[in-house]
């Protein structure tokens, strides 16, 4: 949550900690305007002990990508694709979060 706060600008609707008051059971974040839940792995639940998400990027639509992209990248994401102008008018890049989730950043091109 404190990654995604720093990053992203989440702010925090709500918090569950699980029973053995180390893990996160739920949490639901605001970013940009739109929701996202997480938690953290439960291996005794699902029954594999490293889960990485696959095929999901997690896309922000932002006023200035260049700013979103910098504050990520001083937080501790990862360039993936880097924040370019793109053929189809925006200006997008991907980067992988320090849980490895993939984010991509787009917004109007620079002059």
């Amino acid at each position: 949550i404190e990654f995604y706060a720093r990053a992203f600008g989440a702010e925090e609707v709500m918090r569950m900690p699980a029973e053995d008051g180390e893990r996160l059971l739920h949490a639901h974040l605001r970013i940009n305007g739109g929701s996202l839940m997480l938690a953290d792995e439960f291996p005794e639940w699902t029954g594999e002990a490293d889960i990485k998400p696959v095929g999901v990027s997690l896309h922000l639509q932002v006023d200035d990508a260049d700013e979103w992209w910098g504050r990520a990248l001083v937080n501790g994401a990862i360039p993936v694709m880097p924040l370019e102008n793109q053929f189809w008018g925006d200006r997008y890049g991907q980067l992988r979060d320090p849980f490895g989730h993939l984010w991509s950043i787009g917004g109007p091109q620079k002059g």
